[in-house]
């Protein structure tokens, strides 16, 4: 299956995307089939939809880097949702993420976490999956394990070495 599926992505790269196959790989790509996957597509997505291949591997390598330390969770999925949980004020026996205390703030920024732009989507599955399965662009942020957009200077960038910029974002990793 992973075979056919990196198949069927190559196909639809060389051929450019068209809105119809852009829906097969979707309907192909489903969160309950590559749920690893499926969460790192959406951190490319939310993350770097908007910025250059490398930039996009660099994002989601950071997220691999992660799962690889002990001082993160352990699966794709786990990491890309890490955050500050409370009790919800409409069910205190449910937590809910704490809105702009997540990991990576697309996930608790209070918006939809649907993909909205097909062609982007797509992409940023396709080089999830090829991260995850192929191991393709593995090493592009050299060991990083944070990064942040260019536009803003976090507190914590200054205790981490930093490795670099590649795109919209600055990476960096544990001294």
């Amino acid at each position: 299956m992973k075979y056919i599926l990196a198949t069927l992505i190559g196909v639809f790269v060389a051929m450019g995307i068209a809105r119809a196959d852009a829906q097969i790989v979707t309907q192909l790509y489903q969160k309950e089939t590559y749920p690893q996957a499926y969460c790192l597509a959406q951190n490319i997505y939310f993350e770097a939809r908007g910025s250059n291949l490398a930039d996009k591997a660099a994002v989601a390598d950071v997220v691999l880097n992660r799962v690889k330390d002990r001082r993160f969770p352990n699966t794709v999925c786990e990491v890309v949702y890490q955050g500050k949980q409370k009790p919800s004020w409409k069910d205190p026996s449910k937590m809910v993420m704490v809105r702009h205390q997540c990991q990576f703030s697309w996930y608790c920024d209070g918006k939809s976490d649907e993909p909205t732009q097909q062609e982007a989507w797509v992409q940023a599955q396709q080089i999830a999956y090829l991260m995850i399965y192929f191991e393709e662009y593995k090493g592009i942020s050299e060991g990083a394990t944070h990064y942040h957009a260019t536009y803003v200077d976090p507190h914590w960038a200054k205790q981490k070495q930093l490795v670099g910029r590649i795109g919209s974002h600055i990476f960096y990793r544990w001294e």
